[in-house]
């Protein structure tokens, strides 16, 4: 998924970070704002990450929830071959199915319950296109981060379909890390972090318990959901610090899914603007260029011995075959210098 904001003030989200009354010790409510995927009339997506007060939880850096989507409505997911740096792509669906095809070769359908995981390391390009037969699109889009030892890797993909872990009323899926007694075999590259859905049926109670050295994130789907018996906001992303070992969610009156999300804190400052994850402004400019001159938008002569500074071979971004829709190429840089965050 492309991020179609481009000036640093515009991909921290309007509302920001509270804390509601009654909540739960040290809890942030990360209040979502409404983004279209593709233009005006494209399909709109919820961003809870990154915020002004918070850029990362863990190495989680991204976040866009969207749908139930009426696809023969909104036009679904179409978005054309795009870059990526110094970042991992975590697509993961509730309801629908997406094409994907990326320049390192890998085509795969990202189906409900499966997790597509693309690690763009130091250059990869990508499509993604809701299939003809989706009528219902409803999931979630993730980024993180990838540290210094690894960020500059060759891109890699990975599809895993985790089994549920079944409690008294819950359903526990663990597509990253470790949780619940279950584990995703899944190479992230990163430092540990987790990622899971979790669905409880009505007045269900989930118990969890948390590595204290992480951060978490809940984000509340669908239904009424409760912390420690302080209720969660829908589409809000809700921060719990680290030193916290154990939550307790409960469901109420209906049926609820969440998503949780964690790690250890990354450690490390980011700029990230458009579809780049960096560690310098400069660096950002010079992944802009590069993939300008690759697709033939601004043309430039290619790197001396067809490699990059940074040790990455000509093109960055892959080769790709003919016959599909054009690549977008990148928005103007602001008139501002990027900031790390983090």
């Amino acid at each position: 998924m492309s991020n179609l904001e481009t000036i640093p003030e515009e991909i921290i989200c309007a509302e920001g970070t509270r804390v509601t009354e009654g909540a739960p010790t040290g809890v942030e409510f990360l209040a979502p704002r409404e983004v279209p995927l593709g233009g005006p009339r494209a399909m709109p997506v919820r961003r809870t990450l990154p915020q002004k007060q918070r850029s990362l939880i863990g190495a989680w850096c991204f976040l866009d929830h969207y749908g139930p989507d009426l696809v023969p409505q909104s036009g679904g997911m179409r978005v054309p071959r795009h870059p990526h740096t110094g970042l991992a792509t975590v697509s993961w669906l509730f309801t629908g199915k997406i094409a994907h095809r990326d320049s390192a070769g890998y085509e795969a359908i990202v189906r409900p319950g499966e997790v597509n995981l693309m690690i763009a390391g130091r250059g990869i390009s990508h499509q993604e296109f809701s299939t003809p037969d989706t009528g219902v699109l409803h999931g979630a889009q993730l980024w993180y981060a990838l540290p210094e030892a690894t960020r500059n890797m060759p891109p890699t993909f990975e599809h895993y379909a985790p089994e549920p872990v079944i409690g008294e009323g819950s359903e526990v899926r663990v597509f990253l890390g470790s949780l619940a007694g279950s584990s995703s075999p899944v190479t992230t590259y990163t430092p540990p972090l987790i990622g899971a859905e979790a669905v409880l049926r009505a007045g269900a109670r989930l118990d969890l318990e948390l590595d204290e050295s992480f951060e978490h994130g809940i984000l509340v789907d669908t239904g009424e959901i409760f912390l420690d018996g302080v209720a969660l906001a829908v589409d809000h992303l809700h921060y719990l610090p680290p030193e916290r070992g154990r939550a307790v969610l409960t469901a109420g009156q209906g049926p609820a899914r969440i998503l949780i999300l964690g790690g250890q804190p990354l450690g490390e400052q980011i700029v990230m603007w458009w579809n780049f994850v960096g560690r310098t402004h400069d660096e950002v400019v010079a992944y802009r260029a590069a993939w300008q001159a690759e697709i033939g938008a601004e043309p430039a002569a290619p790197p001396a011995g067809s490699t990059y500074p940074d040790g990455a071979p000509y093109p960055r971004f892959g080769p790709y075959p003919e016959g599909y829709p054009a690549p977008l190429p990148a928005p103007a840089l602001p008139n501002a210098q990027l900031r790390p965050r983090g």
